[in-house]
């Protein structure tokens, strides 16, 4: 018997009994089932989180500010009029820390060897945004816009080189200041005000380039290098007491090892200051996603154990059931190796039939759901597909469902190759 006539008569002896093929055939389903469904959770949820992610920065980036004066544990500090000054006391919304970045420490940072691109981030406070048609609104700037990637509905990401005044509003502002629809808002100059430390008021014209989609991870519009740089110089109104930052950005190698970038912190942390990644801000995100999406998994790999015990029946009876007829294709000539790969091959169709069974049912209910969750309870989340299908993910659950299969066959189709060609002509 050659290879095709092998997997011709696995194929036909599959459907051979019926209901007891079917009964397997379902419990391998509720399994692929599962799995595709909980596979597609942690692929959507996760391709959300990377894409919020790149809202923040990219992942060679270090987020730089000082250090917490009470980090230290040793009590409070003592007040140094150099450093210390009502804006440095105040939290920083992206670290969690509280103090303010002075000129010199951004010089001690850009000696420090392996950091590169030292960039100080001024706090800047817009008073308003409005159009010359419309209303102003109140408008906030993302502290880190200028590096990071915005999530767009529409239009370009800034340009950092540019000298231009580049502004990414989110697309709740389109309607209220009468710009139609976030592609049509693309090139439209708007005016924003901005309340100087003596209070004068400035206002300083940008363009907008992009509209963004709404972030769980960062919020109010973005401006480039160029606007913020603006907007710091009206703000401050030529006083030198204001030379504090919020936060410094600064770039390392993106090849570097973990403990390379652990001795990076530390050396920044010799000078009272404190850096995080990317990685260091989501990691406990990332962390709960894994253990959610791990438990879910798990659920759907007893549902498969359940069903690879099912084959193992399955193929028992069947073996027993078909002892003479064993026995008659031994004594034509069929070594022990094909009787094997015969069973074999029979538990692989039905953890195939049953895995793509599975994998089909679960997209027919994910797409819909996904669409009824985009439109209803997640719609606050633009950009959020909850459950992802992505081909390798589909034929992984196949694949490892097959394997499963054949594993649990392995039993019940070495028992009928070691059976002798009397002893199974003889069976009654």
């Amino acid at each position: 018997m050659n290879p095709l006539d092998l997997i011709r008569t696995a194929a036909s002896n599959t459907v051979r009994s019926k209901l007891r093929t079917t009964l397997t055939v379902l419990a391998l389903f509720v399994g692929a089932f599962t799995l595709t469904l909980t596979t597609a959770l942690g692929a959507g949820v996760s391709d959300y989180v990377t894409t919020q992610v790149a809202s923040l920065g990219s992942n060679d980036v270090f987020l730089i500010s000082k250090a917490s004066a009470s980090a230290g544990g040793s009590g409070p500090q003592k007040f140094d009029p150099e450093t210390s000054s009502p804006s440095s006391g105040t939290a920083n919304p992206l670290t969690g820390s509280a103090g303010a970045l002075t000129p010199a420490d951004i010089t001690t940072l850009k000696g420090i060897r392996g950091l590169t691109g030292v960039t100080p981030i001024s706090p800047v406070s817009i008073d308003w945004i409005a159009t010359s048609t419309s209303d102003k609104y109140q408008l906030a700037i993302a502290p880190t816009s200028s590096i990071a990637r915005a999530d767009l509905a529409a239009g370009s990401q800034l340009d950092a080189s540019s000298r231009a005044h580049q502004l990414v509003i989110p697309d709740s502002y389109v309607k209220p200041l009468g710009l139609g629809t976030a592609q049509s808002a693309i090139g439209t100059t708007v005016s924003l005000g901005i309340t100087d430390v003596l209070g004068g008021t400035h206002q300083v014209t940008a363009t907008i380039v992009g509209i963004s989609n709404a972030s769980i991870l960062s919020s109010g519009a973005g401006a480039n290098a160029s606007l913020v740089a603006e907007l710091a110089r009206d703000q401050k109104a030529g006083s030198k007491a204001l030379d504090r930052y919020q936060v410094a950005v600064a770039h390392f190698n993106p090849h570097s090892s973990a403990s390379a970038i652990n001795d990076l912190k530390q050396r920044i942390g010799a000078h009272g200051m404190s850096a995080q990644t990317i990685a260091d801000q989501l990691g406990v995100v990332q962390t709960v996603i894994t253990g959610i999406t791990g438990v879910l998994d798990a659920f759907a790999i007893v549902a498969l154990l359940a069903a690879a015990f099912g084959i193992v029946n399955t193929l028992l009876m069947s073996v027993q059931e078909r002892t003479r007829e064993v026995g008659l294709m031994k004594a034509m000539g069929m070594s022990n190796g094909r009787v094997f790969a015969l069973f074999s091959l029979e538990a692989a169709f039905i953890g195939l039939l049953g895995s793509v069974i599975g994998v089909i049912a679960a997209m027919l209910v994910g797409l819909p759901l996904n669409a009824a969750l985009a439109a209803g309870p997640l719609s606050g989340l633009q950009g959020l597909h909850l459950l992802l299908f992505q081909p390798a993910s589909l034929v992984g659950v196949v694949v490892v469902i097959v394997v499963i299969a054949f594993l649990a066959s392995t039993l019940p189709a070495r028992r009928a190759a070691r059976k002798t060609p009397i002893d199974a002509l003889r069976y009654e």
